[in-house]
């Protein structure tokens, strides 16, 4: 989730812990595996001229690797660690999704429901259904893609925490005033607004706020302690400042921009601890019942060449998860079954094209699962390390 575009590498590295035998996949010794990704990100990174990054890659009987590189401010020059915390964007889509399906496990609403049942004043309300907004089919406007929007995002943003707070209901009306993409269902079109629609359907049948429902069916059955739906722009420290281009072409720093506008579709703030937990656990289904996985996963539209985007969740090469973009940070959660693998990158600035979290997964995986590539969008300029090599 982007607001303009709608989504100096000194090593620090921190918790680094290694098998030291052989991959059974790679027959590589994991210490090298581990000294070919620090070069990769490493000169990634510096290629980029992003301020830092935090990356975290699990395969179980190979390697768990957790590192945090270069800088959290670039003012002060402190080093970014693997605790800090960091804005997720729109991996908050796979949270709002999870919700949805937790309630109809629960019999409370069904995916063929239309949104008419829930809210009002939506175009197409009768016609668009649970499942077309989880899988960004319904043809609705971006309320983040106009220019009101975002004279307002870099009017208001910089100018304290509590700046540009929004509600869900004005959202959603925003867009409204744009024309209808398609008729519902018959095309892939990615949309912030399908997911804050989704969030509204959860705050109704739950009679929960978001972040309350959040809290006590997701975060607290994970353990995710460290991962909130924030009220403001006000960070949890430790935290890595964010670094955005405005459409001035100004660098900005980002870090307590309020995200009430972001809303369900890209709220959330979490570390890598977390989103490595919550990884493995939107793979594997684990808060879901067995059937509702199945159906999450399956029926996916093709969004990209290589990316089917299935309920809230997307599919490349056989990993499954997200990506973020929000002002400032950008970030890549996914989990791979065919490996039992997670992988998390986070870095601060969101600035880079392609996605900067995205160029760094792109070539860990190069590296450490060739045969399956974190591949969204074109690859990364300037290929540090290719499939295989």
């Amino acid at each position: 989730m982007r607001a303009a575009r709608i989504a100096i590498a000194a090593i620090a590295a921190v918790a680094m812990s290694i098998p030291f035998g052989l991959s059974p996949a790679r027959a590589e010794p994991a210490a090298d595996l581990a000294s070919r990704l620090d070069s990769a990100i490493t000169a990634r990174i510096a290629q980029m001229g992003i301020p830092g990054a935090i990356v975290s890659l699990s395969i179980p009987g190979e390697i768990t690797y957790d590192k945090a590189f270069g800088v959290a401010d670039t003012a002060t020059g402190a080093p970014m660690t693997y605790d800090d915390f960091t804005r997720i964007g729109s991996v908050t889509k796979t949270f709002t999704g999870t919700a949805i399906l937790q309630l109809v496990d629960a019999g409370k609403i069904r995916l063929s429901d239309p949104i008419s049942q829930y809210v009002d004043g939506v175009p197409n309300g009768d016609t668009i259904t649970l499942d077309l907004l989880g899988r960004m089919r319904s043809g609705l406007p971006d309320y983040t893609e106009t220019d009101a929007f975002l004279a307002r995002a870099y009017g208001e943003l910089p100018t304290s925490p509590d700046a540009f707070s929004t509600t869900p209901r004005e959202l959603i009306d925003a867009a409204f005033e744009q024309p209808i993409e398609f008729p519902p269902g018959t095309q892939y079109k990615y949309s912030n607004t399908n997911t804050v629609l989704l969030g509204m359907v959860v705050e109704k049948v739950s009679g929960l706020a978001l972040g309350d429902y959040f809290a006590q069916n997701i975060f607290g059955p994970l353990g995710l302690s460290a991962t909130s739906y924030p009220p403001n722009g006000n960070m949890p420290a430790p935290f890595a400042h964010g670094y955005n281009k405005a459409p001035d072409g100004q660098i900005v720093d980002t870090t307590f921009w309020n995200p009430s506008w972001a809303d369900a579709a890209g709220k959330i703030v979490s570390n890598a601890a977390d989103m490595k937990t919550w990884a493995a656990a939107l793979g594997k289904g684990t808060l879901l019942r067995p059937e509702t996985q199945v159906q999450r996963v399956s029926g996916g539209t093709e969004a990209a060449p290589d990316v089917d985007y299935d309920f809230a969740i997307f599919n490349t090469h056989g990993w499954l998860g997200h990506n973020g973009d929000i002002p400032g940070y950008a970030t890549v959660v996914v989990y791979l079954p065919q490996r039992d693998a997670t992988l998390v990158v986070m870095a601060n600035s969101d600035v880079p094209e392609p996605h900067s979290a995205g160029q760094i997964a792109y070539d860990v995986t190069s590296i450490a699962t060739p045969d399956h590539l974190y591949e969204v969008g074109p690859a990364p300029p300037g290929l540090i390390e290719g499939p295989g090599a």
